[in-house]
């Protein structure tokens, strides 16, 4: 079955006591009923977490089938893949997500079941008055004495935070001690993982009524004590005017385009992950010739080679691939 032709795939919704309805109000996600709506898992290929192909030759295959029937027709330069090394989810903070880190890649093969370590990175979609990011700890905390915060219950008094703004994009390595404040709309792309290490909950408790279990031990394992404060990233020019380079690492790279005519996009032989973030844009070849608008997703595989991006409206739109 080629593998020629612009991929819609269906949401994936997760739902967390933080979450909210915005990923409806905002992004115009159809969710179901309750105020918990936390994720919409756009690409995804994690275990039984897969993406489905809306339309076209492929409907109704997982991206896994995709890794695994069609992968150079995916991926181009970067077959073979044993699944899809990168995950894009947009979510919504209501409320503050827990302090967390993530292990890279070696600390990773050492779970059980072993995982893809995660490194990540948010651009703000949103934010309300106050509020915050919570990015890497202040200088001069070492493992013994944000330890010693832990214990006492003041692991926050450890945290850089910073007021961000919309358009702002943070870079989240693994090993990075990290949370979402409350009253932000963020896109996130990262490694295929979901082993997370929550450090503190903001003494809160679950649905049960007890408190989400937290993997101290784990997470000060984990973290680089080294990275210090993080703060938003400088855009970066490139070589197309309208292109500006968000991150550059060796996991994916993360531009932003802003256009408001015809444009181009593929062609070099690798796949690419295209959300708009504002405005609408429709592609060349996609089968249900209709424009992508704001918080939808598509995956442009290698065979699809190069895409005409049409608007005529001011359009920002991340573009996501790998290295």
């Amino acid at each position: 079955m080629p593998l020629d032709y612009p991929l819609r795939f269906e949401s994936l919704f997760r739902r967390y006591l933080w979450g909210g309805r915005r990923l409806q109000t905002v992004l115009g996600k159809q969710i179901g009923t309750g105020d918990d709506y936390a994720e919409s898992w756009e690409i995804v290929d994690h275990g039984s977490d897969q993406s489905v192909v809306r339309a076209g030759e492929c409907a109704g295959k997982s991206l896994r089938d995709l890794v695994r029937e069609s992968g150079h027709e995916l991926f181009g330069r970067h077959h073979p893949q044993a699944q899809f090394p990168l995950l894009f989810k947009f979510l919504d903070a209501h409320r503050n997500l827990s302090v967390q880190v993530h292990p890279n890649d070696e600390q990773g093969q050492h779970l059980d079941p072993p995982d893809l370590g995660k490194t990540e990175a948010w651009v703000v979609l949103h934010a309300e008055p106050g509020s915050l990011v919570y990015a890497g700890l202040k200088r001069g905390f070492d493992r013994q004495a944000f330890e010693r915060e832990v214990n006492r219950g003041t692991t926050e008094l450890c945290l850089h935070r910073f007021e961000p703004r919309v358009g702002d994009c943070i870079f989240i390595p693994a090993g990075t001690v990290h949370a979402l404040g409350a009253g932000l709309i963020i896109a996130e792309i990262q490694q295929a993982s979901d082993t997370t290490f929550r450090v503190f909950d903001w003494n809160r408790v679950g649905p049960d009524g007890q408190p989400r279990p937290l993997h101290i031990e784990q997470a000060l394992s984990v973290i680089d004590y080294d990275t210090g404060p993080v703060t938003a990233r400088q855009p970066l020019p490139t070589d197309r005017s309208h292109v500006s380079r968000l991150v550059a690492c060796d996991k994916f790279v993360l531009d932003r385009w802003e256009f408001d005519a015809t444009q181009t996009i593929g062609g070099d032989d690798r796949c690419h992950i295209l959300a708009v973030l504002e405005g609408e844009v429709r592609v060349s070849g996609d089968p249900m010739d209709e424009p992508l608008t704001r918080g939808q997703t598509m995956l442009l595989p290698a065979a699809a080679g190069e895409c005409k991006l049409i608007t005529r409206t001011e359009t920002r739109m991340l573009d996501m691939y790998l290295p």
